[in-house]
């Protein structure tokens, strides 16, 4: 049935509460991992039954269905409402590719706008000092020419006092260590093939944000001065217009929602591992599989009768 096909687009509107139920109350780094890895299940979800979706408008083009060898009409159901189906899959399929390609030059374009911007700057241990009176700090990935660096303005370093500048540097090299970077990257190129899933790269950045502030406190051993470094380097960050808006690969010790990371910094360690949030992920995460699966078997089933052939067992 082709509601098989259709199950799959709607079941990631359900992530994006689960997702922010897990980020408040599990560890940060299995958070991390275990939203960005269902974003990623039913993004690849989404294009795969968009892609099959697209199938029967396809094969209803004499050309195409003469080139495939059908002897009859694709059976996927009532003719008017599969067609329709179909099209709007082909329609939601090129405006997802096409949304993808223009947000990803721009994003390229941001990143090595970033890395252009601090190339011919000197580094020590990888931290780079950029004279510029307004207050900032990134951690920007090398990529394969370049290697990382921890971005850090004159405005900010003044801004801070020493134990403050050590959290804060601390915070910027647990996002290199950890490569944060490709964390966000999964869950924005996966939020530009859903719109349900754009509500999700918002609690992975935030993850990513408080993995980073307990690797920070780990490294001071000290939660308070780390959520003081938090608290002072977004106000200093805020108080001035930037000159131009940080790529979203290079995550920042001043974004996200602050507050909350500095009441979850003065709080104690997070030691929950599992909550029920994260076992319906995992359900909803499998009943998409199982659907794309049907789904794409009882397509392929179609296509061999289509052609004159007995269907598989």
């Amino acid at each position: 049935m082709i509601t098989l096909l259709l199950f799959p687009l709607v079941l990631p509107w359900a992530l994006p509460p689960l997702a922010r139920r897990t980020v408040e109350m599990v560890r940060p780094e299995i958070a991390l991992w275990t939203v960005t890895c269902a974003t990623a299940a039913l993004a690849v979800g989404v294009m795969a039954c968009l892609g099959a979706l697209v199938l029967p408008l396809v094969l209803a083009v004499p050309p195409v269905g003469a080139l495939a060898d059908l002897a009859q009409p694709l059976a996927a159901g009532p003719e008017l409402l599969v067609l329709g189906i179909s099209a709007l899959a082909v329609g939601a399929l090129t405006l997802a590719v096409v949304r993808a390609l223009r947000r990803a030059v721009a994003e390229a374009s941001r990143l090595r706008a970033a890395q252009t911007r601090v190339a011919d700057l000197p580094e020590a241990g990888g931290l780079c000092v950029l004279n510029d009176p307004r207050p900032d700090a990134f951690a920007l990935p090398g990529g394969l020419r370049r290697s990382d660096r921890i971005v850090v303005t004159s405005g900010m370093l003044h801004a801070l006092k020493p134990a403050e500048r050590e959290a804060l540097l601390a915070h910027e090299r647990a996002h290199l260590t950890a490569r944060h970077h490709l964390f966000l990257s999964v869950a924005q190129l996966a939020g530009w093939c859903h719109p349900a899933l754009t509500k999700v790269a918002p609690h992975v950045s935030f993850a990513v944000e408080r993995a980073a502030d307990e690797a920070a406190a780990r490294h001071c051993n000290d939660r308070s001065l780390t959520a003081q470094a938090v608290g002072r380097a977004a106000l200093a960050a805020s108080s001035t217009a930037r000159a131009a808006v940080n790529a979203t690969l290079t995550p920042a010790a001043t974004t996200g929602p602050v507050p909350a990371r500095v009441r979850a910094l003065l709080a104690p360690p997070p030691v929950r591992r599992l909550v029920p949030a994260v076992l319906v992920m995992a359900l909803v995460c499998t009943a998409a599989g199982a659907s794309s699966l049907g789904g794409a078997v009882w397509l392929h089933r179609g296509v061999e009768i289509a052609q004159g052939e007995h269907p598989s067992e």
